[in-house]
């Protein structure tokens, strides 16, 4: 069984490629570097103990993806290729669309002329735009996305859909995380962003490990216990096992399937500072600076449909989430 993962060498991606290899999977990883580093290649092949195939390829290079397929003869694929900084599809969304959309429309063209109509596709919360109220459950309507970057999710959501109903020989299974955070328990792999970080955790441990000088908190006067965001975080090990479940599930029929990969408990942005701070034994500082445009007060899950029908739940909660984030910052300060 063969199983082709875009974006493999990239945080999600490298944790679930372990989890797969654990699980007896054999996989091809396909990756372009852009916001991945080649050593997370060599810690995943060091902590599973297998090899794998892989190939430096865009995506959106179909003669490249097109060689791939026909010379791994690929059965199903998970596909986390995307750009995926929300400030920065605010700046860019020319390059968003075409890489995120673009490259989508390329990777399931390559697989339907290769006869492999299998997909998990890294789905993401913001689907639910800002007119839902948590906890967010599958059947809500989607939409009214507030950025590009997840309006590339929602309208990628809606092409996969359209392909399943002109065939349903296709099975898709559409993930929309929640928050991952967290690292592998070893330390070896974990987030490592180019730049200034778009997310909390690596924001917060890289002010810990003082490469950074303070966190900025944005907004304090929303309507949630201490006035800060709320959201539902998730360890990135969790999320991976998810995947595991939902391939699982995609090889096992034709079906198109939507599923929430979260705890369904909502932390607030100091509820982490403190948690952090207590796992870490390090200070955090930060600063109470404006709010955001786009962001909500509150986001979290109702995970029960991933846990009735795959069986799945995340089991790691939010100390064991800062530990590792933790381990992984503080072994390795520049990331790989």
């Amino acid at each position: 069984m063969s199983i082709l993962v875009t974006g493999g060498a990239g945080y999600i991606g490298s944790h679930t490629c372990i989890e797969l290899l654990n699980a007896g999977y054999e996989i091809v990883v396909v990756d372009n570097f852009y916001n991945s580093k080649r050593e997370s290649l060599n810690r995943i092949a060091e902590l599973s103990g297998k090899e794998f195939t892989f190939y430096e390829c865009d995506i959106r290079d179909a003669e490249g993806m097109d060689k791939i397929f026909k010379k791994e003869k690929i059965d199903a694929v998970i596909h986390f290729a995307g750009l995926k900084a929300v400030g920065e599809s605010c700046q860019k969304p020319i390059e968003y669309y075409d890489n995120n959309i673009g490259g989508t429309l390329t990777l399931c063209d390559v697989m339907r002329n290769n006869g492999c109509k299998k997909i998990v596709f890294s789905s993401s919360a913001t689907v639910y735009g800002s007119n839902n109220v948590s906890p967010l459950k599958e059947t809500m309507q989607t939409g009214g996305t507030t950025n590009p970057y997840g309006t590339t999710k929602y309208m990628i959501e809606i092409i996969l859909s359209d392909i399943y109903k002109s065939d349903n020989e296709w099975s898709i299974c559409l993930l929309r995380y929640f928050n991952p955070i967290g690292a592998h328990k070893s330390g070896r792999i974990g987030e490592d962003p180019n730049g200034i970080p778009n997310n909390l955790m690596p924001f917060i441990t890289q002010v810990a490990i003082g490469k950074r000088e303070c966190l900025s908190v944005f907004g304090n006067d929303y309507d949630t216990p201490d006035g800060t965001g709320v959201r539902d975080y998730i360890h990135v090990v969790d999320l991976a096992l998810g995947h595991v479940k939902a391939l699982g599930r995609a090889l096992s029929g034709n079906t198109l399937d939507v599923y929430n990969l979260g705890t369904g408990t909502g932390y607030s942005v100091l509820d982490v500072v403190n948690a952090f701070e207590k796992a870490s034994g390090v200070k955090v500082n930060y600063k109470i600076v404006d709010r955001r445009p786009g962001d909500i007060a509150t986001c979290y899950s109702d995970p029960t449909k991933a846990f009735e029908e795959l069986g799945w739940k995340a089991e790691r909660g939010i100390e064991e989430m800062c530990e590792d984030s933790w381990r992984w910052q503080s072994q390795n300060p520049n990331g790989y």
